[in-house]
């Protein structure tokens, strides 16, 4: 990796054109300096690469109708909505950035140090996004700074940026200057932008960000036509994914975990933007920790392997599917068990999604199921209703059985209780089925038989006029099905 000069932006939201600061040095570079000669010769000598005629984006249209609708719930307020800047990772290297859900929602735009800004009109708001212009040549910028152009590669101009959003753009570095002096009412989402915080920190409160965030958050939960197309994108190229990982577990039992989490990387960069959270590669007891995601264990033969990753597209929506894989081929007698227990537990809970239904609707069908099947094998003393009213099944079951799913892999969170797991289903929106039984290699309550083996099985749904849709019925899910579809994947 190359030492460039200066791995700091010269230029930040909070520092304004005429307040520019030179460009620093690198403390250890191997240039003591720039002379005046070279500083010159790099500002000329380039071709004009100015873009025309740009296409909108695929959503253009669907976010304007978001920012319309977002304009009528708060109007003759300003509302501002931050993509948010790089993090450090180490010393001078930075995580890959990803724009904040609420920003690329509003925009579908997925650039660093970007603001959208609605400023309040009579009939409405005027939409603005701030984005960081193209790199400067005459000051050395985009030579010389760590994010220049030479280093990190080209930005869109603004007049580009227009084109493609189809949003009017202005220079972010401009913004909180702006925003200082604006007056009346003014809503933030907070958390991604320290610069725009600060130079609106006597204009808002916690209580007033909070609502936009929370509205932010309950307009995702129907999804719109092209929501609904990414996240069977993303779907598809998961079982891509899947496919890819049963090809390759021999190679996995003469490694690890992380021979699975590669190989499912591979095929997430190839089609998509990246996963969507850690991949949960979990082998043998593993499988009976929720969130593995350290990918550091053996494959071994006899064992399950619990496979719960997901394929982010390029406009960062993302798939969560899980399937719990016998490694060599075959459920032993007890595998089966329980899958087949959580296998019947899923179809219950995935029949119960339907528009009109309550949101908790799909849990509940499947603990009912799971708590069934621990009765029946002794495991816990009945009658069942009495189990699920102490809840003594989350002992094996633990988590809740889905979840909203869009840009964020737990889409929506921000919600009223009112509006997510008290509310009802409506056409449009997605959310995952994903029960599991789940029985700790140290838990003495249970046969030894039954201890270090954890199932789930995870789908993506979504909500249609007339009952559901399964986006990731293309991966199979009953045992003789998952069984001969490994087969088929090894031999081929």
């Amino acid at each position: 990796m190359a030492e460039e000069l200066n791995p700091e932006t010269p230029e930040t939201p909070e520092t304004s054109e005429t307040e520019e600061e030179p460009i620093k040095q690198r403390k250890n570079g191997l240039y003591p300096g720039v002379s005046d000669e070279l500083a010159e010769n790099m500002k000329s000598g380039w071709a004009d690469t100015e873009l025309h005629g740009l296409e909108p984006i695929a959503q253009a249209s669907h976010t304007a109708a978001r920012r319309a609708a977002l304009s009528a719930r708060f109007p003759g307020e300003r509302l501002v909505i931050p993509a948010g800047n790089l993090k450090t990772r180490s010393n001078d290297t930075e995580y890959a950035f990803r724009a904040s859900t609420e920003y690329a929602y509003l925009t579908g735009d997925q650039t660093q140090d970007g603001v959208l800004v609605l400023e309040p009109k009579i009939d409405g708001h005027d939409a603005t996004v701030y984005l960081l212009p193209r790199s400067n040549r005459e000051n050395g910028e985009f030579w010389l700074d760590g994010q220049g152009e030479l280093w990190v590669g080209r930005r869109h101009s603004l007049a580009e940026a227009e084109q493609v959003l189809g949003i009017p753009a202005k220079d972010v570095r401009e913004l909180a200057a702006a925003l200082k002096d604006a007056t009346g009412p003014v809503r933030n989402v907070r958390g991604h932008d320290a610069g725009v915080e600060a130079a609106l920190t006597d204009k808002v409160t916690a209580e007033r960000d909070e609502e936009l965030r929370v509205y932010l958050s309950e307009a995702r939960a129907v999804k719109d036509a092209f929501e609904i197309g990414e996240l069977q994108k993303a779907v598809d190229s998961t079982v891509r994914g899947f496919e890819d990982v049963v090809k390759i577990l021999d190679k996995a039992e003469a490694t690890s975990e992380r021979y699975i989490e590669g190989t499912f990387f591979l095929r997430a960069r190839v089609e998509g933007n990246d996963i969507g959270y850690g991949s949960i590669c979990a082998a043998g007891p593993h499988a009976t920790t929720l969130h593995w995601v350290r990918n550091d264990g053996d494959v071994r033969p006899g064992d399950l392997l619990l496979l719960d990753a997901g394929v982010e597209t390029h406009t960062l929506y993302t798939a969560d599917v899980t399937r719990t894989l016998p490694i060599d081929g075959r459920y032993s007698e007890i595998q089966r068990k329980i899958y087949d227990a959580v296998y019947e537990s899923q179809e219950a809970g995935i029949a119960a999604v339907r528009p009109g239904a309550k949101y908790r609707d799909f849990h509940d069908a499947s603990q009912h199921v799971l708590a069934e099947k621990l009765v029946e094998w002794g495991l816990l003393e009945g009658p069942v209703e009495k189990v699920l009213e102490l809840g003594l099944q989350r002992r094996w079951t633990l988590h809740g059985t889905g979840h909203m799913l869009g840009l964020d892999v737990h889409d929506c969170a921000a919600a009223r209780r009112e509006a997510y797991v008290d509310g009802t289903l409506e056409p449009g929106m997605c959310l995952t089925v994903e029960p599991g039984l789940y029985f700790q290699a140290d838990d003495l309550t249970v046969p030894e038989e039954y201890r270090g083996i954890g199932v789930r099985i995870e789908d993506d749904i979504v909500v249609t006029e007339d009952g559901n849709r399964n986006l990731s019925a293309g991966l199979p899910r009953q045992a003789d099905e998952v069984e001969a579809w490994m087969a088929g994947l090894k031999q081929a």
